[in-house]
């Protein structure tokens, strides 16, 4: 950790408290070790005290024990979303065929092609930042294209992804004015607004994927908890044969849809 003898350790975490942030003693360790010197220290205080999400004040957030970049106007990955990783990396086959739309940093796909031996690896965003950051935390373990969706996926991937991820944005629109300010203000909305209940992207993204998955291969989303079932018909009305697992700890629902082998 950085020492800067011109702000004690208590006086920032003093000063995170104020301004409201629960683990204030955690993120004041974080930001004097981020800190090159106390001009720098002060700078960082500042902004994580006027409610920039500590990810985007120190650049990078803390994936399945990886720091990944985050920068500025990106979306963060949640800890829940682990949980997604973790379903993938148990149903991916060997040398698996990965897409991960909607990948904001990158996080989940660069996760799954870490936790698995050989990976072909393609991520896409909408949003041009996500998808400069995407590109620099996948580097030379995959594609990472900018578009909508499936829409600027290579064509020669239709009918080979054995593991689709897609951590679509959920919230109900009338829900997101109700999100925290860290995610409200500082993320991009198109990264959280999943229209009137929640699960418009979800459909699209469901209505695609028989299209471009291999026989057995699953698309995976995230989604809320009384969203589930709902979810759960969104997966199978589009001919994948769907489950739900749930990991009680990180309160994350997972929806997984399966395409059928070829008999």
């Amino acid at each position: 950790m950085s020492v800067h003898p011109s702000r004690p350790l208590s006086a920032t975490v003093a000063t995170l408290r104020r301004a409201g942030c629960v683990f204030a003693e955690d993120e004041a360790l974080l930001l004097h070790e981020a800190a090159a010197s106390p001009v720098e220290l002060a700078l960082l205080v500042e902004r994580r005290a006027a409610g920039l999400p500590l990810e985007h004040v120190l650049g990078w957030a803390e994936f399945r024990g990886r720091r990944l970049a985050v920068d500025t106007g990106v979306f963060v990955p949640r800890r829940r979303t682990e949980f997604l990783v973790e379903q993938a990396a148990a149903l991916a086959p060997d040398r698996a065929v990965v897409v991960d739309l909607c990948c904001g940093s990158g996080a989940l796909g660069v996760a799954l092609a870490v936790a698995l031996d050989r990976v072909e690896l393609h991520a896409c965003d909408v949003e041009p930042a996500a998808v400069r950051c995407a590109r620099r935390n996948v580097g030379d373990l995959g594609q990472v294209y900018e578009g909508d969706l499936f829409g600027p996926l290579p064509a020669a991937l239709r009918g080979r992804v054995d593991v689709l991820l897609a951590n679509v944005p959920y919230v109900p629109t009338a829900d997101v004015e109700l999100l925290p300010a860290e995610a409200r203000v500082h993320e991009p909305r198109v990264a959280l607004d999943g229209g009137g209940d929640g699960l418009d992207v979800m459909r699209r993204v469901a209505a695609e994927a028989p299209g471009w998955l291999a026989p057995g291969g699953s698309l995976l989303v995230e989604t809320s908890e009384r969203q589930r079932d709902a979810a759960v018909e969104v997966v199978g009305g589009a001919g994948l044969v769907p489950r739900v697992v749930v990991c009680e700890e990180l309160y994350a629902t997972v929806v997984i849809g399966t395409a059928g082998r070829i008999t």
